[in-house]
């Protein structure tokens, strides 16, 4: 009878932990910080409700969307509830188990279930980020419950459960390109464009109100990443070890790229600029880490912080759309631009020649990005309409100006 592998156990459950400080408290305090002093509670709760709602639908039923046999457009419900966990708890996982495309891990189901449930956490708090200040509290619940079961964990089998199409297909997406960057990125924009503008938006000031608490969230985000990427090897590894290589050096790059880009463009590098340069990075490199060999990783952060950089500014007031935080510059640009590098540059002795960049691959890595955009913004949209209908989306005038902190929770920091 095979065993659990305990040094792969323990490395995937200091993976979990890791990817779960970057919602709690990393992700509150990056984006808590980069707003408004009258709603920066109202976003460390959005975190931290997303945190629990999530977690028990996942438990519920996402789970078994995402990573139960089902066919190539959908799991099912045969572990709806994690029924049957406990026969098997001490034994190894086998995604897939029963059918020729079967991935045997050497970690036990209840390890691989918290380490998905992390990505099923901030992929949705990670959209919160193009809505600040003005979307409602039970809008947000609302939209996003619908949306991890609807959009997110059908995208999640196709690319990451070995029977699903586009993971069949041959898609090189090490830790969420497509999953998580690219549809969290896309359904900001949509949500951004739907739910509308902040009052003020272009004439008043809303500079950030705490950059330091923004600086230790985004310090979270980057050590948290580590676990975030290297964890898609399942094991602990020289695989894992190449991702947390890759993973440093693209933060290394784009954190330089963007400062420098700033520097010359306005004169000075911003502490704002440095960190949103860090973040994508890390998110740019996140589908390739498993892929890419660190000189590659390093170009690709400074391709990523120039690319990201001007997403996140010139072509956001260009196009006029309120993408509060930078949701879609950051992680829905990062993400494509990360697709697509490793399309390119995978580097083939890393898997034994299964990934090796080319012509195929680009092409593979283009149709995947393109089908989580599409996926992505018509499934946003769709879940915003049913929301406005059921609920509504957007605070009252009133509330918005005195600020959802007292408005919607009561509360404030004084």
């Amino acid at each position: 009878m095979a065993k659990i592998d305990t040094g792969d156990t323990a490395w995937m459950l200091l993976c979990t932990f890791l990817v779960i400080l970057m919602t709690i408290p990393g992700l509150q305090l990056f984006y808590g910080g980069m707003v408004r002093k009258k709603n920066i509670l109202s976003v460390m709760m959005q975190s931290l409700a997303l945190c629990a709602a999530i977690s028990v639908l996942w438990f519920a039923v996402g789970y078994s969307l995402a990573f139960g046999t089902g066919n190539a457009w959908i799991g099912d419900l045969s572990r709806a509830f994690l029924v049957g966990l406990a026969d098997s708890f001490d034994t190894p996982f086998t995604l897939g188990a029963g059918t020729d495309a079967a991935v045997a891990t050497t970690i036990p189901e209840s390890v691989f279930f918290l380490y998905q449930l992390a990505f099923a956490i901030i992929t949705p708090a990670v959209v919160t980020g193009a809505v600040v200040d003005r979307m409602k509290f039970s809008a947000m619940l609302l939209f996003f419950s619908l949306w991890s079961l609807v959009v997110y964990a059908p995208i999640v089998h196709w690319v990451w459960s070995p029977l699903g199409w586009l993971n069949q297909m041959g898609v090189a997406d090490f830790a969420g390109g497509t999953v998580v960057e690219i549809n969290a990125g896309i359904c900001a924009l949509v949500c951004a464009l739907v739910v509308g503008r902040r009052m003020g938006w272009g004439s008043d000031n809303m500079a950030p109100h705490n950059l330091a608490y923004a600086v230790a969230g985004g310090a979270l985000l980057w050590v948290g990443w580590f676990g975030f990427n290297a964890g898609g090897a399942l094991a602990a590894g020289g695989r894992a070890g190449m991702a947390v290589l890759a993973t440093q050096m693209a933060a290394a790059g784009a954190t330089l790229s963007w400062a420098l880009l700033e520097w010359t463009w306005r004169g000075k590098p911003t502490v704002l600029g440095a960190i949103s340069g860090a973040v994508a990075g890390l998110v740019a490199v996140t589908p390739a880490a498993g892929f890419l060999a660190p000189g590659p990783a390093l170009v690709l952060g400074f391709v990523a912080g120039v690319v990201c950089m001007w997403a996140s500014t010139w072509l956001k007031f260009r196009l006029r759309y309120d993408d509060s935080l930078d949701a879609f510059g950051v992680h829905g640009v990062g993400g494509i631009v990360g697709m697509l590098f490793t399309g390119l540059f995978a580097d083939g002795r890393l898997t034994g020649g299964t990934y090796a960049g080319g012509v195929a691959l680009l092409g593979v890595q283009a149709f995947a990005s393109l089908v989580a955009v599409a996926w992505s913004a018509a499934g946003s949209l769709v879940l915003l309409r049913v929301t406005d209908v059921l609920v509504g989306l957007r605070v009252s005038t009133e509330e918005e100006r005195q600020g959802l902190d007292e408005s919607l929770h009561g509360e404030s920091l004084g």
